[in-house]
C-alpha cells in the first residue's frame, strides 16, 4: 500500500507538473497504425519472397492499403517499419542507414511516400550494441546523431527496444534518446522497451518516471501467432493491474504488443476477444498482419468504428478486470467520457456458448442510474436497462459480449466525478 500511495502522489505530481513530462504533445490517444514484426518478421530473402520480405516495397504497399481501404480515416496512421532494415553497418560518418538492395529510395523517400497519403512514418532502434536481429544498434554515444537522422528522414515515431544492453545503459540511454528526439524540433512519438527489459514491475521499474520520458511502452513479452500469447499478456496485464493501470493516460500509454487478427493463429471469436480486451486496456492499436489479402471477416473487427471510438477515448482511461468468476467468466471495465463506460464479458470456457447473468448493481454501477447499451460488434441498442435490473449475456467460448453504456439518467452523484479529476484512485469504488 505504502508503495501503490508513493506511485499514486508521483503520479499526481507528473500531472500537477506537465512541465515534468515528456510533454511534446504527442499521443494524447493510444496510437493506431501498422507495423511489420510480427507477420513479417526479420525476413530479408528478397530473392526468394520478394512479396514478403522487409524492403521499401511491403512498406509502400501497406501505406497504399492504408490510403485506400477505409483505414486511415478511422485513424490508422502509422506505418512502422520494425528491426532489419539497416545495412549491416553505419556508413563512413557514423549514420545508420537502410540496406541499399532492399531500400534503394532510401526512408527519407518512404517518409515523403507515406506522408503524400495523408500517414505517419515509424521506425524502429535498439538502445545497444546491436538490434535484437544483429543489426547495428544506438549506443550511448550514437543517440544524438540517431535522433537527428530519423528527424531528417521525417520520421514520426521511433520505437526503441531494448537487445545487448545493460541495466545501467537502459537506464540513461532511454531518457537521453527523449531529450535527443525532443532536441531536434520533429514531432516524433517515442515507443520505449525499457519496461519490458527490466521485468515490467516495480521496484525495477518506476512507471512515474517512464510516463515522463517515453509516449508509449512495451512492458510485457512479444506476442506471437497464437491464442496461448494473447492469454498469457491478457494474464499478466490484469494480474498487474494495479501497477499498470494508474500509469496509462494521455501522452503515455502501456502497451500490450501488436494485434494479431488477421493471422493464423486466432479464431473468430479469439481475434473479436483480442480487439475488446487492447480496446479496454486503452492500448495503441497496431496491425501486424497482411492487408493486401486480410479477410473481409478480420478486417470487419479492425474497422469497427464504435471499438475505435471506445478505444481512442479522450479521457484515456485504462479499464480493469471487475469480476473473476468461477464460471471461467471474466468481467472488465473502462471509464469513457461523459459518463459512459465499456463492459467486456469475457469466456475462458471451452465448452459451448454459456449464458451469464448478473446487474448493473453487481458490477458496482450508481444506484438509481439508467443506462442506454448498444452491443458494439452487433450494433443493436437496447434501451433503458436500469442498475438493479438483471440481464443476461451469451458469450461464445474464448469470446467475447462487449457493450457501450451511455447514461440516460444519473443518481446526483455520477460516479465518474471522482474519477476524472484522478484516473489512478478514482477507480477504487467500482471494484468487488
Amino acid at each position: 500500500a505504502a508503495m501503490e500511495a508513493m506511485v499514486l502522489s508521483g503520479l499526481a505530481l507528473a500531472l500537477a507538473l506537465p512541465s515534468v513530462a515528456l510533454e511534446n504533445g504527442l499521443a494524447r490517444t493510444p496510437p493506431m497504425g501498422w507495423m511489420s514484426w510480427e507477420r513479417f518478421r526479420c525476413n530479408v530473402d528478397c530473392q526468394a519472397d520478394p512479396r514478403n520480405c522487409i524492403s521499401e516495397q511491403l512498406f509502400f504497399e501497406m501505406a497504399d492499403r492504408l490510403a485506400e481501404d477505409g483505414w486511415r480515416e478511422l485513424g490508422y496512421e502509422y506505418v512502422n517499419i520494425d528491426d532489419c532494415w539497416s545495412a549491416k553497418q553505419r556508413d563512413a560518418a557514423g549514420q545508420l542507414v537502410p540496406d541499399p538492395k532492399r531500400f534503394p529510395s532510401g526512408i527519407k523517400a518512404l517518409a515523403d511516400y507515406v506522408h503524400a497519403r495523408g500517414l505517419k512514418l515509424g521506425i524502429y532502434g535498439d538502445l545497444g550494441i546491436f538490434t535484437c536481429g544483429g543489426y547495428p544498434g544506438t549506443m550511448l554515444e550514437d543517440v544524438k546523431q540517431d535522433a537527428q537522422t530519423f528527424a531528417a528522414w521525417g520520421v514520426d515515431m521511433l520505437k526503441l527496444d531494448g537487445c545487448y544492453s545493460s541495466a545501467e545503459e537502459q537506464a540513461k540511454g532511454y531518457p537521453e534518446m527523449a531529450r535527443a528526439l525532443n532536441a531536434t524540433g520533429r514531432p516524433i512519438v517515442y515507443s520505449c522497451s525499457w519496461p519490458a527489459y527490466q521485468g515490467g514491475l516495480p521496484p525495477k521499474v518506476n512507471y512515474t518516471i517512464l510516463a515522463e520520458i517515453c509516449n508509449l511502452w512495451r512492458n510485457y513479452d512479444d506476442i506471437q501467432d497464437s491464442w496461448d500469447s494473447v492469454l498469457s499478456i491478457v494474464d499478466w496485464f490484469f494480474a498487474n493491474q494495479d501497477v499498470l493501470q494508474p500509469a496509462a493516460g494521455p501522452g503515455h500509454w502501456n502497451d500490450p504488443d501488436m494485434l494479431i487478427i488477421g493471422n493464423f493463429g486466432l479464431s473468430y471469436e479469439q481475434s473479436r476477444s483480442q480487439m475488446a480486451l487492447w480496446t479496454v486496456m486503452a492500448a495503441p492499436l497496431l496491425m501486424s498482419t497482411d492487408l493486401r489479402t486480410i479477410s473481409a471477416s478480420a478486417k470487419e473487427i479492425l474497422q469497427n468504428r464504435l471499438m475505435i471510438q471506445i478505444n481512442q477515448d479522450p479521457l484515456g482511461i485504462q479499464g480493469r478486470r471487475i469480476v473473476k468468476e468461477k464460471s471461467h467468466i471474466e468481467v472488465f471495465l473502462r471509464p469513457l467520457s461523459q459518463a459512459a463506460s465499456a463492459l467486456v464479458f469475457f469466456s475462458r470456457r471451452t465448452d459451448m456458448p454459456f449464458h451469464y447473468t448478473t446487474s448493473l448493481a453487481k458490477l458496482h454501477f450508481p444506484e438509481d442510474a439508467v443506462y442506454e447499451v448498444q452491443d458494439v460488434y452487433v450494433g443493436k441498442i437496447i434501451g433503458a436497462l436500469k442498475t438493479a435490473d438483471n440481464f443476461s449475456v451469451i458469450i461464445n467460448p474464448s469470446g467475447v459480449v462487449m457493450w457501450y453504456l451511455r447514461p440516460m439518467a444519473l443518481p446526483v452523484q455520477p460516479w465518474h466525478v471522482a474519477r476524472q479529476q484522478a484516473p489512478g484512485e478514482g477507480f477504487r469504488p467500482a471494484l468487488l
